[in-house]
């Protein structure tokens, strides 16, 4: 019985690392589509390695635990570590140049990519895929009124250079 219980508990783990691929990769899809410094393989290796240590932790917990009463285990403890090694690596994107600071999207897309490892890991599927539909469409949503926004500035720019 016991034997049942592991073999499916595998295939689960099997298929949140099969998810997380899947999401991390639509979300590198996107943001290598605009010519962003981090692209597919970076966001789907943060998605499956956070989906990973996630997994690793909550299940460390089940085998190991019961070891020894005294010693007590949080599911989540190395997850926890993953939302500072994304800070670090999230950091090494934002790059500032002159007065504009460029790269805080993809920083913010690797800790979104992180966090959708840890969400699949933890077992979330639907409201981890209902954040990366949602995310998506809203950040194309967001694209276009930005495109729109600097095309206004533009239009100003122009009408007072050639009032001047």
């Amino acid at each position: 019985m016991e034997t049942i219980f592991s073999i499916a508990k595998d295939h689960e783990m099997y298929l949140r690392v099969l998810v997380s691929v899947v999401l991390g990769f639509v979300i590198g899809w996107d943001r290598e589509a605009k010519n962003k410094p981090a692209g597919l393989k970076t966001y789907m290796y943060v998605c499956v390695a956070s989906t990973l240590i996630t997994l690793i932790s909550i299940y460390s917990v089940d085998k190991y635990g019961e070891m020894n009463n005294l010693i007590r285990m949080d599911p989540m403890r190395l997850t926890a570590q993953i939302v500072a090694g994304l800070g670090f690596l999230g950091a090494g994107v934002i790059l500032k140049d002159g007065i504009q600071v460029k790269g805080l999207t993809s920083a913010a897309m690797i800790l979104f990519a992180g966090g959708v490892g840890i969400g699949i890991g933890a077992g979330f599927y639907g409201i981890v895929i209902f954040s990366v539909i949602i995310s998506l469409l809203l950040a194309k949503v967001a694209s276009f009124v930005e495109k729109k926004k600097t095309g206004r500035l533009n239009e100003q720019i122009n009408d007072q250079e050639m009032g001047a």
